[in-house]
């Protein structure tokens, strides 16, 4: 919500107080500026009815304002303010994922998909959509994320207790109407349906690096600084999933009918002649069942054994 469907007593306190609260946010560390940390607060003030300017000056004196500014900052993208939430929120954010699932290697899976939806792998009308946009200040960021990754969990139940709802339906004898036979595809929609497969089925973590590099243009340096690791970790990292990529993309299209010659000849057209929406690819989440030892450990960050 821009400033200026605000309610006048909320926008009038906001520019008041503009420079204390940007000041006491620290914006300047995190990279917001007045205008948009005016526009979140009047926002905000906003959304949770702040009717008079006694009720919008006590509103905003209540706000987390160091953590609204923070967070907003980091789903604006700024890498200041990235950095800054993972040395702080990190560690807490997999311990509060182990209190919750209760076993290590699901723990760290319910982080790392966490951490793609704060950073944003999804969009909308252009922009990139961050969890974090939805935080209001209103109480602590850490609470908030504990409330978001527990919410998570219980997605994921119920995503894995309908897969197994089914498995056991198809296991007791019911019935399910075949599907239409498709066409037989051609070439290069089969490359784009293996491309898209293989993409979709990465963990969480890769999927966010690629979208950084790739889709984001973000440097080497900005994506270790990111995930707190060094810069040829990532260079190591974006290398070792380009060539498994491809295997992957290859072995796809060899069992979906090619020969692995037409394959090979099929990855190297342009891949601006591609009929793949590659973002929407690295958005989607994974299908396999939940939890899985194998894909968890392919997603522990470097540091966190």
């Amino acid at each position: 919500m821009s400033s200026s469907k605000s309610n006048p007593a909320v926008q009038a306190i906001a520019s008041e107080m503009l420079a204390e609260l940007h000041v006491k946010a620290g914006c300047d560390r995190v990279g917001l500026t007045r205008e948009s940390f005016s526009t979140i607060l009047c926002e905000v003030g906003t959304k949770y009815g702040a009717s008079s300017e006694d009720e919008a000056r006590t509103f905003f004196l209540s706000l987390r304002v160091d953590e609204l500014a923070l967070a907003r900052a980091c789903a604006a993208g700024e890498n200041s303010a990235w950095e800054i939430f993972l040395t702080r929120y990190r560690e807490k954010l997999y311990l509060s994922a182990l209190r919750i699932a209760r076993e290590d290697s699901a723990a760290r899976e319910l982080a790392d998909t966490l951490y793609a939806d704060l950073y944003g792998t999804t969009t909308r009308e252009g922009q990139r959509v961050s969890k974090l946009a939805s935080y209001t200040g209103r109480g602590s960021l850490e609470g908030w994320l504990r409330t978001v990754l527990a919410q998570e969990y219980v997605n994921r139940y119920r995503r894995t207790k309908r897969l197994v709802s089914l498995d056991e339906e198809s296991e007791e004898g019911v019935q399910f109407r075949a599907p239409d036979p498709e066409p037989v595809p051609t070439s290069d929609n089969r490359l784009a349906r293996a491309t898209d497969a293989v993409l979709a089925d990465l963990p969480a973590e890769d999927r966010m690096v690629l979208s950084a590099y790739y889709l984001d243009g973000r440097t080497l340096a900005e994506i270790a600084r990111m995930l707190g690791v060094h810069e040829s970790t990532i260079s190591r990292k974006l290398d070792k999933m380009a060539k498994s990529l491809r295997k992957q993309i290859v072995a796809a299209l060899t069992k979906d009918g090619m020969s692995r010659r037409q394959a090979e000849e099929a990855l190297e057209v342009d891949v601006r002649d591609l009929q793949v929406d590659i973002r929407r690819s690295l958005a989607q989440e994974t299908q396999p069942p939940a939890f899985s030892e194998k894909s968890v450990e392919a997603r522990v960050p470097e540091g966190e054994g």
